[in-house]
This record gives C-alpha cells, structure tokens and sequence, in this order.
C-alpha cells in the first residue's frame, strides 16, 4: 500500500517550481532496520527543496509519518516510522523525483556494544599533533584555506588517522586500554592572520563526515577495527553545545530558533551578540538568576562557534540520531562530550536516556569543570543531589585534577596541604552514584601539562600512581609517559605539541626503545609496568578502597578484593620519612613481606618502613 503524506497548499510561485526539484544530500546517508525507536529523522537538503508537495514511499512497513517544512527553504525534514521494516532499499519519491535510501542490516544488538569502564585506561590524544600516517596529502582540495606548519604552535601539523593506525602496537606495549580521540569530523574554517586554526577539532562543520586532512569515514572505521583486533577501545569526542561558524546551519538557518541569540548574524550588531560567562555554577544553583543561566547556556562559546538550540526538538533529533550514526557505522565504544553543562540539561538527559535504552552497556562520558565534587556528583546518573535525573554514567573529576595540581608544590602537614587535599576530594564520594564511573585524570589538552616546563619524575609517578590505583576510570594525556611538559601561558599550543617521532622529518623518535632518550625510556617503562599490572586486576577494578589520613607525611590507600590487597604508599614529603606499620594493622593484617610492583622490591612489614623523599610504592599480598 502506498503511503502518502502531503504538504498542504503552497503558493502558486513555489507550486510552478515542482519540476525543478534537486537533493544535494540527506542526513543521515543511512540508517540501520531493528532499532529500539523505530522512528527516523531525515534532514534533506537543497535549494527550495521545501516546494516538494509530497514524499512517499511503497516500501514493506515503512510510514512516513510527517513532513515538516522550516523557515528556510532550502531544508525539509522528513520523519519515518521503520518498525517492522527489513534490510534493503527505502525508495522516496519527493514529488517525481525517486531518491534511493539503504536501510542496513545492524552487525550486533545494541546490548552487545561495551563501552569503557573503571577496567580501561583512557589515552588521550590530539590527531592533528600525534603522528602522520604514509601517504598523507598536505594539500586537500575543496578546503577552505589553510596551512600545515609544525614551526606554529595554533596552525595545523599534519597528524592523521593513518598516523594512529600505524601506532597501535605502541599503545599495547604502553599499556592504555582506550584511545579517546579529540575531535575528528570536519573543522572547515579556513587561518586567519592572528594563526586561528580549528587543528583541535572543535568547531564542527558537518557531523556525518572525518575531516579529509584525517582521512576518511572509512580511514576511521579501519583504525577502529584494527583497534579492536588489538583488544585497545576507541572513544569519540562529540559537541553538541555549539558547532563551527563555517557550518552551513550559520548561513543558512533551517528555522529562526536553530542557534541561541541569532540576531547578530543578520544585523551585524555586535552589542547583540551573547558571549558566555563561561561560568557552570548557575545550571546547578538553587538561586540562579535568569541573565546567569541564559547566559552560561544560550551565550557562545566564542563568537567562530555558534550556540546550538538544544530546545529545539528536530535540532536534537538530529544530534541524537548523529551519535546513533556513528556508533552503528563505526564501532566506537564510547563518547566523551563536550561543554556538557552548556547546553541544556532536559536536552541532554533526553540523549543519555535514548542512548542508555538503545546501548544499555555504552558508556558516554561529560566534561564538567567545576572543582567542587558536589557538582560533579550532581551530573551523574541517578544523583540524589539533583532534581532531575541527567542519565550520565560518567563525569571527570575536576576536583582530583585540580587538588592534585596544588598538591604537587606542597608538602604534605597535618592538615590541609599537600596530599590532604586528595584525601579531602575522595572523602567526598559518598556523593557519587557510582564513583568508580567517575573519570580522573592530572591533565589533558585543556590545561598545562602536569609536569609544567619542568621534568619533576618523582611528582609525576606519585601523580600516575594514585590515578592508576583509586577508584575511578583513569585517563592519561599522550606523551606524559615520556616526559613531554608545557605550559598553556603563551598558547594552548605548547601543552599540545607534536609526540617525537610521529612525523617523517622527525630525529628523534620516541615511538621505540632506541629512540627514546634515557629519561624518557625510563619514564615509559615505569609506567608500562604500572599499566601492565593494571589490566584485568580485579583488586583494582572491583576492591573496597580504604584511605588512611595522612600521617607524618604519608598518604596510604588500601585496595582489597577477595583476601589480596594492594596498599598504595605516598611520601608526600621531600624528606624521608617513617612510615609506622602498627598504625595500619587494619589493612596489613599478620603479612611481614610485600612486593612493590613499581620496582619488583620486597619490603620487610614486620617493622616500620623508611621512604625516600617523595617515594612511592604499591605493595600487593
């Protein structure tokens, strides 16, 4: 039976144009038969595609169930119902002219998707920065303007997928489990003369396409594929608070409540443009002012990355289906979001709940900067501190990050400095639903490197060691496990430097023992060793933790899971300390020896310990 659904009457002048009518594209190119929400979302584009008086299909169990005509023209939404409906073609018919659209078959049910866990160690890394795959094209064509120049911190360098693909044993013999990538869908703005450059990936122009100076959709499934064979996860950077100005939305609005606070773009007044406070609190404060919270969330992000309308329900439909998309084409195993506060929260929830009830093992996790755990805890899924349940599994942990950062210029007292400051954000977790979905990390491509501009070894593996051992889903920063250092004063550029080796021209090759220096070879085996241990230690990934307040200096974490333990052991002083074992009978029991997994050393337990100044050790028995 066909199936028909009409437009309405149009004007006389729109009617005449019917023989005229050209797609240039529909979003998404594909979509997959047995989804839990029959319903799809087809955003066609073209111009005065909106004179179109009917579309219908006679396609088995498929139902169009509504045309929707924008205030732009040059857009139509057309909505399917595909419950029932088989693997195969769906031919469309807008007025005479037939469009062919694949209805795939799904490779595995929703449920057999897994996403990242408190098993996985994240690895972040930046394409563009990280290494440059054969054959790379430093030139594509149909690109706005731009340059690759590795002499210019804040222009692109040439990184790829490619470049990744072919670092996948490296990552093995690291250690990490996981490979977030930062943004790789196209950034189609061209450099400006103050060295503007989208290389960081965060100012999407089209959501179903890798930026060609990556590669391809298909150069993207394969890294994803030959990861999984490699037991290593891939996790996607997505954004869907705002998106890059050279956007065709921009130009083009497909309604007039598209973007947040349009009207500076048609009147070029720049009093009516709304910039961000940049400010998270107001989305969670009880006594949040109207102008706060419009601004927090209606204000961009900066005036090259317009503010997407959340509320607007065929925008979200739109980017629920874009997630939907990309876990189905690809096999990704997980999602970091961007800005998560910045955009509304009712918005988001409505995509977590989808995604949840499609993917019930994904796992999706949200930047949330704020430093007060109460605030992080309030985003998690199932949080008692909020009204409104935000069906996040995972939130990062600014506070760790941030207390650590202090913590590492200090010297631990009886008090407040130094390590106290990590025992006094974990002393918080009862706020936490889950804390073992919460993701800690000691820096990333947002802030300095933890090592600064200085090469501070024993800080470092005091830092790496306590991410690696407490009750979080770690995330590392490429190249920290070489030393590389920066700071964010002069540029964002110098904490995201090129990782030695990922480039031809390259001498120095850090990719390999060979070519890695002393210090870094040193550095790198440290915390392989570490990680290595990691993997698959239920001891970590299930354990009770118990911390001790730090005493004398010395901060001391217990892990234990069915009668094996694991006790971190942290000189937060830079003089050697004594560390009294009776004080810790409670987690040491009647054991007199333990090994130290970080140098393979047994220690005698039958008497105080001695440590070095800043030493770290994690004995297992």
């Amino acid at each position: 039976m066909k199936r028909t659904i009409l437009l309405g009457l149009l004007t006389l002048h729109i009617m005449s144009m019917n023989a005229a009518v050209k797609i240039d594209k529909i979003e998404p190119s594909c979509w997959f038969a047995g989804m839990k929400n029959p319903q799809l979302q087809l955003m066609v584009y073209g111009k005065e595609i909106a004179a179109v008086k009917e579309v219908t299909t006679d396609y088995p169990d498929v139902r169009i169930d509504s045309v929707v005509r924008l205030d732009s023209p040059n857009y139509l939404l057309v909505y399917l119902n595909l419950q029932g409906a088989k693997p195969g073609t769906i031919t469309l018919k807008f007025d005479k002219l037939k469009v062919d659209y694949p209805l795939r078959q799904r490779e595995m049910a929703g449920s057999q998707r897994k996403g990242f866990t408190n098993a996985d160690v994240l690895y972040m890394l930046m394409p563009d920065r990280f290494a440059q795959g054969a054959g790379h094209n430093p030139q594509v064509k149909g690109m706005r303007p731009y340059r690759e120049d590795r002499s210019q911190p804040s222009l692109r360098h040439g990184g790829d997928l490619n470049g990744i693909r072919e670092h996948l044993d490296y990552f093995c013999e690291l250690g990490v489990t996981a490979l977030w990538l930062t943004p790789v869908l196209e950034n189609n703005s061209p450099d400006t003369e103050n060295g503007f450059s989208t290389y960081h990936g965060y100012a999407t122009t089209d959501y179903y396409k890798v930026d060609p100076r990556f590669g391809t959709n298909e150069d993207y499934r394969r890294l994803v594929d030959e990861a999984h064979a490699k037991g290593l996860k891939v996790v996607m950077d997505m954004i869907f608070n705002h998106s890059g100005f050279e956007h065709p939305w921009t130009k083009d609005m497909p309604s007039k409540d598209w973007l947040n606070t349009p009207e500076w773009l048609k009147d070029a007044q720049e009093s009516m443009y709304l910039q961000t406070s940049y400010k998270l609190t107001p989305v969670k404060d009880p006594y949040a002012s109207k102008i706060d919270l419009k601004e927090t969330t209606e204000g961009w992000f900066v005036p090259t990355m317009p503010d997407l309308n959340q509320h607007n329900p065929h925008l979200m439909r739109y980017l629920i289906q874009n997630s939907i998309w990309w876990i189905e084409t690809v096999g990704i195993d997980g999602i970091r979001m961007d800005t998560y506060p910045y955009a509304y929260a009712d918005a988001m929830a409505q995509w977590m709940k989808e995604l949840d009830e499609e993917y019930p093992n994904f796992n999706t996790v949200g930047e949330t900067w704020v430093t007060d755990p109460a605030y992080t805890a309030a985003w998690q899924k199932d949080s008692k501190l909020s009204k409104d349940n935000s069906y996040l599994k995972t939130v990062m942990d600014f506070s760790f990050f941030d207390k650590l950062n202090q913590a590492k210029n200090e010297e631990t007292d009886a008090w407040w400095n130094g390590l106290n400051r990590i025992y006094n954000s974990f002393v918080y977790d009862y706020l936490y639903p889950n804390p073992s979905s919460v993701m800690a990390f000691i820096d990333n491509h947002d802030t300095d490197r933890f090592l600064g501009n200085g090469r501070d070894t024993l800080a470092l593996k005091q830092a790496l060691t306590l991410l690696l051992t407490v009750k979080r889903i770690p995330q590392i920063y490429y190249g920290t496990e070489i030393l590389m250092n920066g700071t964010k004063e002069v540029t964002d550029g110098n904490v995201r430097k090129d990782f030695p080796g990922g480039f031809p021209s390259d001498k120095h090759n850090a990719f390999t023992k060979e070519g890695r220096t002393k210090a870094e070879q040193d550095m790198f085996r440290w915390t392989s060793r570490l990680l290595h241990w990691r993997q698959g230690n239920d001891v970590i990934i299930k354990g009770k933790q118990t911390q001790f307040i730090p005493y004398g200096g010395i901060y001391v974490i217990a892990r234990q899971y069915q009668g094996k333990t694991a006790l971190v052991i942290l000189n937060g002083t830079r003089q050697e300390a004594t560390m009294p074992i009776k004080r810790y009978a409670e987690v040491i029991g009647d054991v007199k020896r333990a090994k130290d997994i970080l140098t393979g050393r047994w220690y005698d337990l039958s008497d105080d310990l001695r440590l070095r100044p800043r030493q770290s050790l994690v004995l297992e028995f």
